[in-house]
């Protein structure tokens, strides 16, 4: 008994020593954000819903108001709610939050690369080219317009070989939108049944659900441990190995007959960029990679998530189905495709577009800013490197800007019967690190959608009551469901 004395006392000692490195370690600077207290080791881990981290923030900001912090493993996180003060991070005093913090899982997977997770002078360099080569394939121009159109064609062709007969309508829509940047970053498209892409896309479906989950955060608060310990986290890693080796075949390929002088994609325009006698030392064969990447599953989840939605609110609704319907049928008719000149005459149906994007609040929380150089915020302290969060949902369901926040009310973008534009609408951020594909996503919600309403009634299979339960990822996406299209 009086050996094992020591050793108790040993442990008792080193637990007390780790406690207080731990404590020594997190300890606040004066005047930081208000938080609930944090666990020895785990900070707030347990603290969160991982079905619905959303909601967990919403009650926080209940209880501690529009700033506060949390702390994840090490990690401190302040989280801004509100428009004013969101806006206020991304717009006003943007330059103070510029940059993106590098999380341990997605430094692991992208290093200081690409077009979403980079800094400074690349990141810079980066989204001017991208944003040129997307205007120089379209963007803004009757051309991308037709290929849209185009491409919505094929999708109301492969919905009507399902005859009116409930299926999943999740890949096909995706495919459709992938088909659009990937013609842009391509330069093809790709068959609603080649196999290989379509196991791409369920490759990315299943990435961006583990990178949403509880997993993720673990990694990214105890990277150390948790490359030792198994579990879905690794799938992740392998999943992005299978994507990059997919981008790199077709950069390859795109090698093997590029001609500079006629530069048919995104691919050719950087493999000119990087040939230049005077490149840029960014440019590189990596951040092509993920610069493509980027633009792929970007240009591919958010849109798609967001008609996936769209679907399942017209069929829960069906009035405002009817109503979006009768507009169409008044403005266009159906001898003829939709066109974005139609959008100006089609007040409705833009409500109702801005809404669903409104309420389905796909990206809830925004991509994590990071403090460029120690600030102040609504009178707290915020020391450079704090990784900071805008709550986008603080925003979209604010009960003080929008009429009935947790209902689905296409007259919040209504007045007078013409469409309103709404400041507090952000679903896609704001300031100098808005989506870059806004004005993309734009065209492609108003032309997909009408052409979609235009064909076909979407209602529930018979005996199926829909829901609108959501799944968490990166995105919030609706959980799998089936839906009957009626041909009109």
């Amino acid at each position: 008994m009086g050996r094992n004395v020591p050793f108790q006392t040993l442990a008792m000692f080193l637990g007390l020593f780790l406690l207080i490195a731990d404590y020594t370690k997190r300890r606040q600077p004066k005047n930081f954000p208000p938080g609930p207290l944090p666990l020895p080791f785990l900070g707030h881990i347990l603290h969160m819903d991982v079905k619905q981290p959303h909601r967990t923030l919403e009650k926080l900001a209940g209880k501690y108001g529009n700033i506060f912090s949390l702390q994840l493993g090490n990690l401190p996180i302040v989280i801004v709610n509100g428009f004013q003060l969101v806006k206020e991070v991304l717009v006003h005093r943007g330059e103070y939050f510029l940059d993106r913090p590098q999380m341990p899982l997605i430094y692991e997977i992208f290093g200081t690369f690409g077009l979403i997770f980079s800094n400074g002078h690349s990141w810079k360099q980066h989204r001017r080219f991208a944003l040129s080569t997307l205007r120089n394939f379209g963007l803004g121009k009757r051309s991308l317009e037709e290929r849209i159109q185009e491409e919505s064609r094929y999708l109301t062709d492969a919905i009507e070989e399902e005859k009116g007969q409930p299926f999943d309508p999740h890949f096909k829509i995706n495919n459709a939108v992938s088909n659009i940047i990937c013609s842009v970053t391509f330069g093809d498209r790709f068959e609603y049944h080649d196999s290989h892409f379509q196991k791409l896309l369920r490759l990315i479906d299943e990435t961006l659900y583990l990178q949403g989950s509880i997993w993720s955060q673990l990694y990214n608060s105890f990277p150390t441990m948790m490359k030792w310990i198994p579990g879905p986290h690794h799938t992740i890693f392998k999943n992005w190995e299978k994507l990059k080796s997919f981008v790199r075949e077709m950069t390859a390929k795109h090698r093997e007959d590029w001609n500079p002088s006629e530069t048919r994609d995104f691919i050719d325009c950087y493999l000119k960029e990087i040939a230049k006698a005077d490149a840029d030392s960014s440019f590189c064969e990596e951040n092509l990679i993920v610069s493509t990447l980027d633009l792929f599953f970007a240009g591919t989840e958010t849109t798609s998530t967001t008609i996936r939605w769209a679907l399942l609110y017209m069929a829960l609704y069906p009035d405002v189905q009817e109503r979006v319907q009768a507009e169409i049928d008044a403005v266009i008719g159906q001898s003829r495709q939709p066109a974005m000149d139609d959008r100006d005459n089609m007040s409705y149906t833009n409500a109702v577009i801005h809404e669903v994007q409104r309420i389905s609040n796909i990206l809830p929380s925004s991509v994590p800013r990071m403090a460029t150089s120690d600030t102040t915020l609504a009178g707290f302290y915020v020391p450079k490197g704090t990784l900071l969060i805008p709550n986008l949902t603080s925003v979209l369901f604010d009960k003080n800007e929008w009429e009935t926040p947790h209902t689905f009310n296409p007259k919040h973008f209504l007045e007078d019967g013409q469409f309103k534009k709404r400041e507090t609408f952000l679903p896609f951020s704001a300031g100098k690190r808005g989506c870059l594909g806004e004005p993309l996503a734009r065209i492609e919600l108003f032309l997909f959608f009408t052409a979609l309403l235009q064909k076909f009634t979407f209602q529930a299979p018979k005996d199926v009551k829909l829901s609108l339960q959501f799944r968490v990822g990166i995105t919030l996406c609706p959980q799998p469901y089936q839906i009957c299209a009626l041909s009109r």
